[in-house]
């Protein structure tokens, strides 16, 4: 019984996270054809003050190209008649760009409510999606390079490679994380390539580790003593029997990794080092929020919500490929 359900919960880790994962995926996918304004566009950032979630606004176009949002709207002989911060006001008809016989021609609906400036959270949140994963894979993409560099100099370059690349690693490991992307993002400015730069020049530690302890664990199999024994170069032993054999559990580590630095990318954000606005990305939208949480808590919560559901994702996923893919780990 405990060897079957072991592996019925293994697969139920891959499922639930590869669901978690392929969701979040897709919304950043479809993200230009499923959010239906601009994320960064500001629409009237004192009208548009912290919408609720499913509010129905008229939108008033001005013909100076500004947008007032208004909760009611009448027409009037002198114009239109607004409603809006809780007053009226007039507008002369010459000023309304999308006047019609009724109010106005335009209304917006914000189906997760809006921000401070007025921008439609929905159409945020799924952009930023794309800026949070595109760099979180790309910053791990990198890691995942520099580490299998690294390890396969220390496991196969001798014991004087192995010993300085080693004690190096571990003296980066004695600094977290978030503690070296702050530093590094302080000294060297915050934008997107600078992000992916930062993350994963601080991330490949953990994976040389893994990817050293692999290949030297595989250099005295049989396949690899063949290979030698044939004449086959070292580079070419490297790249055809010893990286395939290794590459499993670097990969786990990998998919592991790209929610950690998720969690990293927001953390980022949030503080001002990491996506710069009005770019939006899941970090400096929480932050766009932490002013607000008793009287607008969707605008934080929202994207806080994506952050906890991709880490979870992530996390399942790579829990359930580990157990799945490596027999030591059995029960």
């Amino acid at each position: 019984m405990g060897a079957e359900r072991r592996p019925r919960r293994t697969n139920a880790l891959v499922a639930w996270g590869a669901a978690l994962v392929g969701g979040v995926t897709l919304l950043a996918l479809l993200a230009p054809w499923i959010a239906p304004y601009d994320p960064a566009e500001q629409l009237d950032a004192a009208g548009g003050r912290y919408r609720a979630p499913g509010a129905l606004v008229h939108a008033v176009a001005l013909r100076d190209g500004r947008w007032l949002l208004a909760d009611e709207v009448e027409r009037v002989p002198e114009g239109l008649r607004v409603e809006r911060l809780g007053r009226a006001e007039l507008l002369p008809a010459a000023a309304v760009a999308n006047l019609t016989a009724d109010g106005v021609a335009d209304r917006r609906r914000f189906l997760l409510g809006s921000d401070g400036f007025g921008r439609d959270l929905w159409s945020r949140l799924v952009h930023g999606a794309r800026v949070s994963l595109a760099v979180s894979l790309l910053a791990v993409g990198l890691a995942l390079t520099v580490g299998l560099v690294v390890g396969s100099v220390a496991a196969l370059g001798g014991p004087w490679a192995d010993a300085v690349l080693m004690r190096g690693v571990d003296a980066m490991l004695a600094f977290p994380q978030l503690v070296l992307a702050l530093a590094v993002a302080a000294l060297f400015g915050a934008s997107g390539w600078a992000l992916v730069a930062v993350l994963g020049a601080t991330g490949w530690m953990d994976m040389s580790r893994l990817a050293r302890a692999e290949l030297r664990g595989l250099r005295q199999r049989d396949f690899v003593l063949a290979a030698r024994a044939v004449g086959e170069p070292p580079l070419r032993i490297l790249r055809r029997h010893l990286l395939p054999n290794a590459l499993t559990p670097v990969l786990v580590e990998a998919a592991l990794r790209v929610g950690s630095l998720v969690l990293v990318e927001a953390a980022l954000s949030f503080l001002g080092l990491g996506i710069q606005p009005p770019t939006p990305s899941w970090g400096n939208m929480v932050a766009d929020g932490r002013d607000a949480l008793h009287s607008a808590w969707w605008v934080a919560a929202f994207p806080g919500a994506a952050i906890a559901l991709t880490v979870v994702g992530f996390n399942l996923l790579g829990d359930g490929l580990r157990q799945a893919l490596d027999p030591r780990r059995a029960g």
